[in-house]
């Protein structure tokens, strides 16, 4: 076993997640396991992967049901730390990384001692920034420039994301019962309360996403937008642990969404409007539990 666990968490996305796999197998830097967390795909993943799995190139995890993203990513996190690497490194199917992806970040690593984590800059396939991937500066907002080798960060995405083990067994897993959306802002936000993170801007992951205008729910395709649900939701959870200025971002932001409806929906308007103020109000009450792990006798490289 290597120090490095990549964590490629899937769902019924073959093409994407061979891209993603063809990426990782490039990597200047090869001393790392893959682990692919298969949330039930029901599109020929499993076969798909034969030849990887047969190759020994992947460890491959079928999860038995589809957890969402959120839920995939922790049981990747706790499948990486219990067996005790040192380092786990995660993203989504449709992430590509560049050649010297991962020597960026562990050079970086070395470089910058204690943190919490180290995201990739990410890009989409044009060669300007991921939209969606842009991370935050410790007050929410986005970071806007990447002229430094490392830059300091709030909240980062998980596409491209270094965490050392042992922060996730002081601050505890992602939380599953976010299902889709926001996981990873909550995560990485949660972190970078206790310790300073940063973007390895010399890491270069590119983002295979359909479009770079992000999430949006007032153009998104009428079979998604049910999903919204969980993104406003799970983000009143995210910004109101931020105090007044995360409370003042959604009062501003709620309002600035249903007139994004209004003026640019080109149907289904009112549901549209319903899963804005259904989901922020559900997000009131939404206390999920952070769950924590305790390292086993692997992580802490103990005697067996």
């Amino acid at each position: 076993m290597n120090d490095i666990a990549a964590i490629v968490v899937t769902y019924n996305r073959k093409e994407l997640l061979q891209a993603c796999i063809t990426g990782l197998l490039r990597q200047t830097c090869r001393h790392f396991d893959i682990l692919v967390i298969d949330n039930a795909s029901t599109d020929g993943t499993s076969d798909a992967l034969q030849p990887y799995i047969r190759a020994g190139e992947i460890r491959y995890c079928n999860t038995g049901s589809n957890l969402g993203g959120a839920g995939g990513f922790q049981y990747g996190i706790r499948l990486a730390a219990m067996a005790g690497y040192k380092w786990i490194w995660i993203m989504d199917d449709d992430a590509v990384p560049e050649p010297a992806a991962l020597e960026a970040l562990m050079a970086a690593a070395a470089r910058c001692g204690e943190f919490g984590f180290l995201s990739s800059r990410t890009l989409w396939v044009d060669g300007s920034l991921c939209r969606m991937n842009i991370q935050r500066d410790t007050r929410m907002g986005n970071i806007a420039d990447f002229s430094k080798a490392l830059v300091p960060a709030g909240a980062a995405t998980f596409v491209s994301l270094l965490l050392p083990a042992r922060v996730v067994f002081e601050v505890g897993l992602p939380i599953a019962e976010f299902f889709i959306w926001a996981d990873d802002l909550e995560y990485t936000r949660r972190i970078s309360r206790k310790y300073p993170c940063y973007v390895a801007v010399d890491s270069v992951v590119v983002h295979r996403c359909a479009t770079n205008n992000g999430g949006n729910i007032s153009t998104d395709d009428e079979d998604r937008i049910e999903r919204y649900r969980y993104a406003y939701r799970n983000e009143v959870y995210v910004y109101r642990r931020e105090g007044l200025r995360g409370f003042a971002r959604l009062l501003l932001r709620t309002p600035l969404h249903i007139a994004r409806v209004i003026g640019k929906s080109k149907s289904l308007k009112w549901k549209r409007i319903g899963i804005i103020l259904g989901g922020t109000l559900s997000g009131i009450g939404f206390r999920p539990e952070i769950e924590y792990i305790a390292p086993s006798r692997a992580a802490r490289g103990d005697e067996t």
